[in-house]
């Protein structure tokens, strides 16, 4: 079967999402930072041996190199996405404690939208895995 070029709902749901993860990350490498630093969980600090701030901030880095690497490595889009797949699965038992606590983190202030957030990590797997199967 021929490859299609242009603009598919594919490229641009890829495009959207580099985007978010992008976002994502920066906002925990600069002015979120903080704010996500008080609902990394105890144990991940203990299971990693390392703090707070190395968990955000290696969270962040991964998020921008994932989001960069889905528009720069067209031939790796596949690998890259069943990553960012796992990645927001790994990061779902932080989304859970942050729930469970009732912590803070930016847009993230209130019990509802911290509830809400929870069922946003699946729409987020499939839209990862999904968007990454188009070669």
């Amino acid at each position: 079967m021929p490859r299609r070029r242009g603009l598919t709902v594919r490229s641009i749901a890829r495009g959207a999402l580099a985007l978010l993860l992008v976002g994502a990350g920066a906002s925990h490498l600069t002015w979120g930072r903080r704010g996500y630093r008080i609902v990394v969980p105890g144990w991940a600090t203990r299971m990693l041996h390392t703090d707070k701030d190395a968990i955000v901030v290696a969270s962040g880095a991964v998020e921008v190199l994932l989001g960069t690497a889905l528009v720069t490595l067209p031939r790796e889009r596949r690998r890259i996405g069943a990553v960012i797949a796992a990645f927001f699965v790994a990061v779902f038992p932080g989304n859970v404690h942050q729930w469970r606590t009732g912590r803070s983190a930016p847009g993230l202030n209130t019990d509802r939208a911290r509830f809400i957030r929870l069922f946003l990590q699946v729409p987020l797997v499939a839209w990862a895995w999904w968007a990454t199967r188009e070669r």
